[in-house]
């Protein structure tokens, strides 16, 4: 790292501390860019980390994300939480850059200073984030804001990765997302601490959220806890899986945490309290319990994958014995005489060779 880098670095890092914007803007297009001196930067964060509550808000595409998450941050603020909004939107294929209408919806929480919201487009990623959100809310955590929210993109069953990045994760449906009986089959629904029904003031939306806590009964087992063996058997309760879910969701201190499903019209501000009061429920639950302590080790472990993995990557393939190895086994591998795996463990070879060479 050049001193002009160094010196750089350290003015951002002064900044995020003292959590002026302008400074958390330019820490968070180092990291995304990866810009020279961005590994230095979340390196020097990495002790603030943990204050921060982390919550992901996603579901299907038209399910209201943006505005459920515009009214939570509202409510977030009424009670006195600094929040940051991470909004991953789809990437504009001119620029490669986020086409910016997550932020354009936030207009209405965009001058409080309380609140900072920032747009990562997902380059490519599947999973309904960017690849850089884990570092972007590494960042967020690091200037000392109270809450994190993860607005994903809205890719439908394969935005599962903000369970990866999150403390809390709300699952955002309406009724229109179809059969619901399919919706919870999806993966996306594995994932959930709280499902929202928007726009529940639209035809369906008690069918739905008693489809979904049904679900939640028979799939957790809910109407069979604290059943007595033999006596005593409460048959309403036991063959209402649906009840048995949304009394076990209402309990204050449970052993088990499941997930309420709560109605909400997110545009006209219905329902908000109520999830934020969920939200402030499953975090308690996850300190009492010991799960905070537990998701966020499993979240470290996965860091440390995550950058020994994207290190490995770029000294691999920058290596020119490794390009000249492959470039020289096209021929044979196009003659059939030699396979891709074959060549693989060609390239493994070399490249374990490259890997002690470069700790030595």
């Amino acid at each position: 790292m050049t001193g002009k880098v160094a010196a750089d670095t350290a003015r951002v890092l002064e900044g995020v501390a003292e959590r002026r914007p302008a400074s958390i803007a330019r820490a968070l297009t180092m990291v995304e860019d990866q810009r020279p001196g961005f590994e230095r930067l979340l390196a020097e964060l990495h002790p603030r980390l943990g204050h921060a509550r982390r919550i992901g808000i996603t579901g299907p595409p038209g399910a209201g994300k943006s505005t459920l998450t515009t009214a939570l941050a509202a409510e977030l603020r009424k009670q006195n939480l600094t929040t940051a909004i991470v909004a991953v939107d789809p990437t504009s294929p001119f620029t490669g850059g986020a086409l910016l209408g997550d932020r354009i919806r936030m207009e209405r929480v965009a001058l409080d200073p309380g609140i900072f919201i920032r747009s990562l487009a997902t380059r490519g990623s599947l999973g309904g984030l960017s690849h850089a959100t884990r570092d972007a809310t590494d960042v967020l955590d690091g200037a000392g804001f109270d809450v994190i929210l993860i607005e994903t993109v809205g890719v439908g069953q394969s935005e599962l990765d903000v369970a990866r990045v999150a403390d809390s994760v709300v699952v955002t449906l309406v009724p229109e997302s179809g059969d619901a009986i399919q919706t919870l089959k999806a993966g996306l629904m594995e994932i959930a601490d709280i499902y929202v029904v928007n726009k529940s003031d639209r035809p369906g939306a008690d069918r739905l959220r008693t489809d979904i806590e049904v679900m939640l009964g028979m799939r957790g087992g809910a109407h069979y806890a604290n059943v007595p063996a033999h006596h005593g058997v409460d048959m309403k309760r036991l063959m209402n899986p649906g009840r048995a879910a949304r009394e076990a969701a209402r309990a204050e201190e449970p052993a088990r945490w499941t997930p309420p499903v709560l109605r909400a019209v997110a545009s006209k501000d219905e329902g908000v309290v109520e999830l934020a009061e969920a939200l402030h429920r499953h975090a308690r639950y996850l300190e009492t319990t010991g799960e905070l302590r537990a998701r966020r080790r499993l979240r470290l472990r996965e860091r440390v994958v995550d950058a020994t993995e994207r290190k490995v990557h770029e000294h691999f393939w920058r290596d020119p014995g490794i390009v000249s190895l492959l470039d020289e086994r096209v021929p044979e591998l196009e003659a059939g005489t030699t396979n891709p795996f074959t060549v693989a463990n060609e390239l493994l070879v070399l490249g374990g060779e490259l890997l002690t060479r470069s700790r030595t």
